[in-house]
């Protein structure tokens, strides 16, 4: 999950607007949705602890009770893991269904460096702790009261709503990558584990991000080989100098900058809230996106200049073999997100070129990912979020944006079904810990987030 970093970046130059979000009276639906939450922090969902099918068959047991038909939900074993499909059938079998996305994996997190147990649920000053209750175990317990309370409520949707679970987004997406195969049939997805909206410190509400695209990772690794020799006789061919200048080369290469419906889109919407020269060169840039001085100052501020283009940067560095030897090796690892729909190999070239030295063996590294490019601004979709996000926000701007980190969404995309990050948050990003120590999920965000759920589901399966 990565949700919060660039609205984050928005608030930092956006002018502070009054908002208001109308008071919900607790119900039904706000207690199971908590109750939910805390069983599933319980559930210890990290690689290879094994406990996804136990997750996967207390939410089908909390579906089954509300009335899903127990034949509906399906728990599919793969690899090390599981996903688990719940459908909601519709009136008409025949329309695509709509998919909404989530994961029930967290990252590892280890007793000795939290305050509290984090696989033991604690209620305290208006938040959940516990690991996975940001990511993304919070928006799935508040999706599955949703779809339990509208089928409690005898609501049927004009198509099948399929709720898709999958078990390994924090690592390999092994599940992912077979759900969406399997789905590949949907009409869309409304992913659970993407966009949400960003507060100002004074709580106040901005702008409220849709998660309309997501850049490619990928890690290549650049290896130069020498026969070495004693350090006391210094010779031109050390691989550790030939790296480093290479490496020189690349930090100061940018690749090309790219343009698409989103990011015209992004930049045009995130303009007026923008004041300054930064802002003068966004509306700039959209008008003509052969602007160079436009593009220079967005290219100057690394939130933008990941906006406009493929980026890479080396993470890791190893080299030599001993202290008074002249190293016969010296390897870098370089990670990249690329623009998406950009093809892994055509960034390879790039990056070769700009490294400008052929005894470089750059070579990528397979980690499972999978290139797909944006999905399309369908106005469907975002009447019915600003519909949903107006409701309690009426002065929040929409911007649609593109994740510079992965998400299932990927998958579904290159699977060539639209996808769209539209989780019900809104959060100050100070207090977001997704992935870190002391995790915690707003309790304030449940009754908000099944209003905003149902909304959507009432909208777009209608």
């Amino acid at each position: 999950m990565v949700r919060y970093a660039l609205l984050g970046s928005l608030l930092l130059a956006a002018a502070c607007q009054t908002t208001g979000a109308a008071a919900q009276k607790p119900g039904d639906s706000e207690a199971q949705a908590l109750e939910i939450l805390k069983r599933s922090v319980a559930f210890r969902t990290v690689d290879g602890a094994g406990q996804v099918p136990a997750y996967a068959a207390y939410i089908k047991s909390v579906l089954v009770e509300a009335g899903f038909a127990p034949g509906d939900i399906e728990i599919v074993p793969v690899a090390k893991t599981a996903y688990l499909t719940a459908r909601f059938r519709g009136a008409d079998a025949a329309k695509k269904p709509l998919v909404i996305s989530g994961h029930m994996d967290v990252v590892e997190a280890k007793r000795e460096d939290w305050e509290r147990d984090p696989f033991t649920p604690v209620v305290e000053n208006g938040f959940v702790f516990g690991r996975g209750s940001l990511d993304n175990k919070g928006d799935v317990s508040i999706v599955i009261a949703t779809l339990a309370k509208l089928k409690r409520e005898g609501w049927t949707p004009g198509r099948d709503v399929i709720l898709a679970l999958s078990g390994d987004e924090e690592t390999q997406m092994e599940s992912t990558r077979v759900l969406a195969a399997r789905l590949k049939g949907a009409e869309l997805v409304l992913n659970a584990d993407a966009g949400g909206g960003a507060l100002t410190d004074e709580g106040k509400a901005l702008v409220y991000g849709v998660q309309t695209a997501e850049k490619t990772y990928a890690d290549y690794t650049l290896t130069i080989t020498d026969p070495g020799g004693h350090s006391s006789v210094p010779t031109t061919g050390n691989p550790i100098y030939r790296l480093s200048a290479a490496l020189s080369r690349l930090s100061d290469y940018a690749f090309p900058v790219m343009r698409s419906e989103l990011t015209d889109a992004f930049f045009r919407t995130t303009a007026p809230m923008t004041p300054g020269p930064v802002g003068d060169a966004m509306k700039r840039l959209v008008a003509d996106p052969q602007d160079a001085g436009a593009i220079a100052t967005l290219s100057a501020d690394p939130r933008y200049s990941a906006q406009l283009r493929t980026t890479c940067v080396a993470t890791m560095i190893d080299g030599g073999h001993a202290a008074n030897a002249l190293p016969q090796r010296a390897m870098a690892t370089v990670n990249c997100r690329i623009f998406p729909g950009v093809p892994l190999e055509v960034t390879q070239m790039q990056m070769a070129k700009a490294l400008n030295d052929p005894s470089i063996v750059v070579a990528y590294v397979d980690t499972g990912t999978v290139v797909s490019a944006a999905s399309p601004l369908r106005a469907d979709v975002l009447a019915a979020v600003t519909k949903a996000v107006h409701a309690r926000h009426p002065d929040a701007v929409i911007i649609p944006n593109m994740s510079t980190g992965a998400t299932d969404s990927m998958h579904f995309r290159a699977q060539g079904v639209p996808s769209y990050g539209v989780a019900a948050g809104f959060m100050n990003p100070k207090d977001e810990f997704a992935h870190g120590l002391n995790e915690r999920f707003p309790l304030a965000l449940i009754p908000v987030g099944l209003a905003h759920w149902e909304s959507l589901l009432r909208d777009l399966a209608g």
